[in-house]
């Protein structure tokens, strides 16, 4: 990691705190858990390690505030996309979709390597989080999309989340991407595209 020139003395605590979290974003995300080190952040943020712990116990308390930033940001986003009232079932369909190739682009597989690695639980807890968010989201605009008719009728949508589940289980994992030849971002994009097009009708696929 590259280490820039030191910046002047750090604000206030409830303003330097973001400051850190959006540094070990931007790094952890690109060059993945293990090869950053609070050493590394403290320098490009010009402020002491001691200043970093002081705001975050442990690497891993920062961490976990990185990927709640992450869900946060990630939740803020697709809720801006559903509109109020019955909505434009293919535009808005495009729209999650994008949303969803701009979080996983931002990931590179070093980050889920080490995740899986170094920090199991935490693992584990992004897991159950992004099914939370497909279940969620993908759920309710496919509901939508039924309801006007763009989505099969003959496929309980119940099962297509599980499906859509089990394919991101099985593929959005550090080994098997590898093996695949795989980014997060054309993983998850190629299972998208796969198992909701064989559910949505051709008139729901794109707009007018």
């Amino acid at each position: 990691m590259r280490r820039p020139g030191r910046a002047g003395p750090p604000p206030g605590k409830g303003a330097f705190r973001p400051r850190i979290v959006a540094a070990a974003r931007r790094h952890f995300f690109a060059h993945g858990f293990r090869g950053v080190t609070m050493d590394d952040l403290a320098a490009e943020l010009g402020a002491s390690k001691k200043t970093l712990y002081a705001h975050f116990p442990s690497k891993l308390a920062l961490l976990e505030a990185v990927l709640q930033a992450k869900f946060r940001d990630f939740e803020a986003e697709v809720a801006r996309i559903a509109p109020e009232g019955p909505p434009d079932f293919a535009a808005s369909l495009q729209r999650l979709l994008a949303c969803v190739q701009r979080h996983t682009e931002e990931i590179q597989p070093p980050f889920l390597r080490d995740l899986r690695r170094e920090a199991p639980a935490v693992f584990q807890v992004v897991e159950v989080r992004r099914r939370q968010v497909i279940r969620r989201h993908f759920g309710s605009l496919l509901e939508a999309g039924r309801r006007q008719g763009l989505v099969r009728k003959d496929v309980p949508l119940h099962l297509v989340i599980e499906i859509l589940l089990a394919a991101v289980a099985a593929i959005m994992n550090p080994p098997r991407m590898a093996e695949l030849g795989l980014t997060p971002q054309t993983g998850f994009s190629a299972i998208l595209t796969v198992i909701l097009h064989g559910v949505i009708r051709p008139q729901g696929r794109s707009s007018p």
